[in-house]
């Protein structure tokens, strides 16, 4: 596992050397032309073929770059963290994340306030966007707090489980300014797929795809999971909380 890190390390070290040597070169290399332009012999002028010549090597330079930077992110594919994720298929993970998913009528979230409230908000929100519940809760104090949600709106309908949802959190002090929160929620399930999406490494949990980085658990799956993927049964409720 580390030769494949240091491996893709190296190869991008060395393409972000080559950049930088290219760099320098290129800025030499119009410093030098301009000159030679501002002081050719009128009746002898630089030779335009030479010229056109030598700036497409420096674009063909250039190109071969984009063409290792492609394979330095094939290399990265390939490194220990897509094998790590490939080697949690069929696992039982928990992962921490803006999201939470709703099982079992609940979800859960921790949230942190940097200092001390007179008014703290909770608005539960879908993929959408939407704000399906307000909460005012009671404990307005600095620090870590965690908050369940029961899965109902603001006008008491239960929302259907496996949806995620996120929380934002709004407190202010006396004078109505903003105080610094931060929330997380966590998602359990039994991890489905593995994915490389936009240079990271993704595993998806029913279906909630979520980071690699973000897993912070990992256990063998319940019996019951084990019987669900082994009779074919769908178990989109049952592998994220």
């Amino acid at each position: 596992m580390a030769t494949a890190v240091n491996n893709s390390t190296s190869v991008i070290d060395k393409i972000n050397n080559s950049r930088n040597s290219l760099a320098n070169n290129e800025q030499t290399f119009l410093k030098l032309l301009t000159t030679q332009l501002k002081n050719q012999d009128p009746l002898s002028p630089t030779d335009t073929t030479q010229m056109t010549s030598q700036i497409t090597q420096m674009t063909g330079v250039e190109q071969q770059l984009v063409t290792n930077d492609l394979l330095a992110a094939l290399v990265g594919m390939n490194d220990s963290g897509l094998t790590n994720a490939v080697n949690m298929m069929g696992k039982q993970v928990t992962a921490e994340t803006d999201s939470s998913v709703l099982k079992d009528n609940k979800a859960t979230w921790s949230y942190t306030q940097s200092r001390s409230a007179t008014a703290v908000k909770i608005e539960v929100v879908d993929k959408y966007g939407k704000t399906i519940r307000t909460v005012l809760p009671d404990d307005m104090s600095t620090g870590s707090h965690t908050f369940e949600w029961d899965g109902k709106s603001d006008a008491g309908v239960a929302q259907p489980n496996g949806g995620a949802y996120t929380i934002k959190v709004t407190a202010t002090d006396a004078d109505g300014t903003k105080i610094t929160t931060t929330s997380k929620g966590r998602i359990e399930g039994v991890v489905t797929a593995v994915t490389y999406e936009n240079g990271k490494n993704m595993v998806s949990i029913g279906d909630v795809k979520v980071p690699l980085d973000s897993i912070i658990g990992v256990t063998n799956p319940p019996a019951s999971a084990n019987n669900d993927n082994a009779s074919g049964k769908d178990n989109s409720d049952t592998t994220a909380t």
